[in-house]
């Protein structure tokens, strides 16, 4: 993934995240290719957002696995007790 194209994918991801957290296999490749479209539109192309070892879609749905998992550390962090 080109440092452009990380960039493009961690905004665009901070600024979508909330409509496809809990997303289904559908919404998540309707996600995957608004991210995409979006990228076009500013000249970024798909190569740029590929992960090394894996696609587009791959690295949208980490972008998710990582965000519930920090989401549910900071509910077990709220509900222990210090």
């Amino acid at each position: 993934m080109s440092e452009r194209g990380a960039k493009f994918l961690r905004q665009w991801l901070m600024n979508n995240m909330s409509g496809i957290v809990g997303a289904n296999v559908v919404t998540l490749a309707e996600a995957t290719q608004k991210l995409l479209s979006a990228a076009k539109a500013i000249g970024i192309r798909s190569e740029e957002l590929k992960q090394d070892n894996g696609s587009t879609y791959e690295a949208v749905l980490d972008a998710i696995v990582q965000h519930r998992q920090g989401q549910m550390s900071r509910e077990i962090s709220r509900r222990t007790p210090t």
